[in-house]
């Protein structure tokens, strides 16, 4: 199976990824940060690199979801393909940052590589408001990310909002990340794998 989490820049997608990889034992594929060699100069400088860095992840991201299809184990995708394009580069080219030209490009390559992948078997969507995703991009220390600011992160946030409202590739769980800590509270980890065990393997089922 295919289990991927989404979220704005915050949410605690790696962090919830990395929990269910090692509660159910799947392996786990992580976003592109610390070896990404365009964000650092994109929070520097939008409109430069804006482009640069959305054909990055896009390529990552393809093979991601090349080498899930082909994988024998559940894996848990930290963010998925669909993000790069009706989330971020949607927004950037909103804003200005990504040229017309240049986005209608961007979009003819996403639709021709996702013609030919399948979605997620089920996307698990942490929702998170404006306080939550501040704490945790502070408390997590990149440095590149200080220069995050907030009205990116809140328009981040509404596209989210509209394109989860409409989402109909697959099984979805929402769960508002609001008020849990996977990390200091057991408890807050374990509501999440009920809520997962009863998407994947029915409410009665205890299967892995």
């Amino acid at each position: 199976m295919h289990i991927a989490i989404a979220g704005n820049i915050g949410a605690g997608k790696s962090t919830l990824a990395q929990k269910l990889a090692q509660h159910y034992k799947w392996d786990v594929f992580f976003e592109s940060v610390d070896d990404n060699p365009y964000l650092s100069d994109f929070y520097e400088n939008m409109e430069q690199w804006a482009f640069h860095l959305q054909i990055y992840f896009l390529s990552s991201r393809i093979r991601q979801v090349i080498d899930i299809q082909a994988a024998r184990n559940t894996i848990v995708q930290d963010r998925t393909i669909y993000e790069d394009a009706v989330i971020f580069a949607k927004n950037l080219h909103a804003s200005g940052h990504i040229n017309t030209r240049d986005y209608a490009n961007y979009l003819k390559l996403y639709e021709t590589m996702t013609d030919f992948i399948k979605p997620p078997d089920l996307l698990i969507y942490l929702k998170a408001g404006m306080p939550t995703l501040v704490e945790r991009i502070q408390k997590r220390g990149r440095d590149f990310e200080n220069n995050i600011k907030l009205d990116y992160l809140k328009k981040l946030g509404e596209s989210y909002d509209e394109w989860i409202s409409g989402y109909t590739k697959g099984k979805l769980l929402i769960i508002n990340a609001d008020n849990l800590d996977f990390v200091a509270n057991p408890e807050d980890l374990g509501k999440v794998i009920e809520k997962v065990d009863a998407e994947l393997f029915g409410i009665f089922s205890d299967k892995r």
